[in-house]
């Protein structure tokens, strides 16, 4: 259980498993485009992607020797998010002998689409238990049938999305999560070439069309760019260069007596210039992941960043991943220990910033400060 502030700063000692959380946001999202059987496969299936330890630590906690044990739950992974609208969880299991070429495909046993913080019973609008699909009933009591032969590899949020509003809100919901997880900026990168541009509200993951994003940044009249980028380059202004429908990234120096290409920009400036053009998105996604910014940035740039990704979280919900105290202390995160010791709102849109620090006990990933006992509820129902 993972709860989200308006910005939330991830940290944590090397393998503590910030990258594992960063893979499972990519997985939750890749249900919204039917696409978590091949993500996950990509990843080396269900055993890369599952706990490497025991069931329970219970006995390795009491007597300090971990120990294998015999299974007494289902293999499974299961991932899930709530919101103020809707929540979503899924339940990935291992396959069903057979001859199939992909008999080692995992399958989807489970799915639910419900209401506030948690599944419950009453709260549940759609489920389904591997190829049965139910739906609410219209006078709210029961569940009705509406399959009985979905494949396990396909979600109900791509089937069956165009049938039930709440499923399409869920579906284009993790559709438009967006993870930003550094940029390529050698000398083929995709973001140094000219491109054909058109109006771009949504960096893409890869940055190719950097350059249509910031144009699509300047017509929006968002003056936070220029200011950003005159303060992180000595007055330097950044504007794009259009010809023939091609789109290429322009930057002036002062002192210099034309503008840089991107192509000839320095990876660091570049770098700059991408994180830029996906926090001022004038159509934020959802939720905006960021996996270590600040990596290959001069020390000098750190706060120009902190200063974006604070203009992003006051309009989405950003999540950073970061090794750096010195972003850390420019965007103001809290530790959560310290924020629930004053009892202020943790979910306010306008809370502070909330330092999670992760950390190992025994193998298992943990928050610093969160009492499970005291942590927002959470039910994955049954298979």
């Amino acid at each position: 259980m993972l709860p989200l502030a308006q910005l939330t700063v991830i940290t944590g000692a090397n393998g503590t498993g910030k990258s594992s959380l960063y893979r499972a946001l990519q997985l939750l999202a890749d249900c919204g485009r039917g696409e978590i059987i091949g993500s996950l496969a990509r990843q080396g299936g269900l055993q890369s992607a599952m706990w490497a330890g025991p069931e329970s630590l219970n006995r390795a906690r009491r007597t300090g020797v971990v120990q294998g044990t015999r299974r007494t739950r289902p293999v499974s992974i299961e991932l899930g998010y709530a919101s103020t609208d809707f929540g979503y969880l899924v339940d990935l299991g291992l396959p069903t002998p057979s001859e199939s070429a992909f008999g080692r495909d995992p399958e989807i046993k489970g799915e639910a689409v419900f209401t506030g913080p948690s599944l419950r019973p009453s709260a549940t609008l759609v489920r389904r238990t591997r190829p049965v699909v139910e739906a609410r009933s219209e006078s709210g009591r029961g569940f009705e049938g509406f399959s009985r032969s979905l494949p396990t590899y396909r979600s109900v949020l791509s089937e069956f999305a165009g049938k039930f509003p709440e499923l399409g809100a869920v579906r284009d919901t993790l559709r438009g999560w967006r993870f930003y997880d550094g940029f390529r900026v050698d000398a083929l990168a995709p973001a140094r070439q000219p491109q054909i541009g058109t109006r771009t509200t949504v960096l893409s993951n890869d940055g190719s069309d950097v350059a249509a994003a910031i144009q699509t940044i300047v017509e929006t009249g968002n003056d936070t760019l220029d200011k950003v980028v005159a303060a992180a380059f000595d007055g330097a202004t950044v504007a794009v260069a259009v010809t023939d429908g091609m789109f290429n990234l322009h930057v002036q120096q002062p002192g210099m007596l034309r503008p840089l290409r991107a192509a000839e920009l320095s990876d660091g400036t570049l770098r700059f210039l991408l994180w830029a053009a996906a926090l001022l998105s004038p159509d934020p996604p959802p939720l905006m992941v960021l996996n270590e910014p600040e990596t290959s940035l001069h020390p000098d740039l750190i706060a120009p960043l902190a200063t974006l990704i604070q203009a992003a979280a006051a309009k989405t919900q950003v999540v950073v991943i970061t090794h750096a105290n010195t972003l850390i202390s420019h965007l103001a995160a809290r530790p959560l220990r310290e924020i629930l010791a004053g009892e202020e709102d943790y979910f306010d849109d306008a809370g502070p910033a909330v330092r999670l620090e992760l950390i190992k006990d025994w193998g298992e990933t943990q928050i610093i400060g969160l009492d499970p006992l005291k942590a927002p509820s959470w039910h994955w129902g049954s298979r």
